[in-house]
């Protein structure tokens, strides 16, 4: 027995780094999990450690696909409970602005915070249909401090995916789905790349002084019981 018997938790970007270890708590807690990401040997094997899940091979950017990766969900198990929204990029060519090109900040755009929109959009009537539910949105500390080696794309999209969370859960705290927002700091994750090539300082501030890198297994001891279903604090 588990915290999260029978419950169903759609996990984006569970191929690989803090998805994939999302993917694995959940399961250890005895929940359903769709494993959904873009690689298809990556997303096989995450499923393959859970103890009740499959995977879906899902592009967050395209509404067609999120649609279809929920509609699967929904008819294996007859409901979604938990939507853990991870799935996002941070490509080398997302520098500083007076560098990027415009097709750099859409590509970055388009999976980090047009992909939340559409998992929520397109999710959460599912966990209204159950009577409530958890969201779950990866953002990232540099939604807060900002990032000391700039990413503008990056860091924009997970601001973006901060506000929008905050949003969610002021309009649907009253009808029993809790939304949160996770903002991990430096992780080694394939969406990062290896942390350390890239210089981790403090801006004149101080503000982003970064003391270690995180492996993706940390952020299990972050996503506990205030995020999860049947918890009661809220964002």
């Amino acid at each position: 027995m588990g915290r999260l018997d029978n419950k169903v938790v759609e996990i984006t970007g569970a191929g690989g780094g803090i998805g994939r270890e999302a993917a694995l708590l959940f399961s250890e807690e005895c929940a359903r999990v769709c494993v959904a990401d873009l690689s298809r040997d990556a997303g096989e094997a995450a499923a393959r450690e859970c103890r009740d899940a499959f995977f879906w091979p899902a592009d967050v950017s395209d509404p067609t696909a999120v649609q279809a990766m929920y509609a699967e969900t929904a008819r294996r198990w007859g409901g979604i409970d938990v939507l853990y929204n991870n799935a996002g990029v941070m490509p080398p060519d997302d520098s500083s602005i007076l560098e990027i090109e415009p097709d750099a900040w859409d590509r970055v755009h388009a999976i980090n915070a047009r992909g939340v929109f559409l998992c929520c959009k397109y999710g959460i009537p599912h966990l209204l249909e159950r009577g409530g539910g958890s969201v779950i949105n990866v953002a990232s500390f540099v939604a807060l401090a900002g990032s000391a080696t700039s990413q503008i794309a990056y860091t924009a999209s997970k601001g973006a995916v901060l506000s929008l969370s905050r949003e969610l859960a002021v309009q649907f705290a009253r009808r029993g789905v809790r939304v949160n927002a996770l903002c991990p700091g430096p992780v080694e994750t394939p969406c990062c790349g290896s942390c350390s090539t890239r210089t981790l300082r403090p801006t004149s501030g101080g503000a982003c002084t970064c003391r270690w890198v995180g492996w993706p297994l940390h952020a299990r001891s972050r996503t506990q019981p205030s995020s999860l279903p049947g918890t009661s604090r809220r964002m």
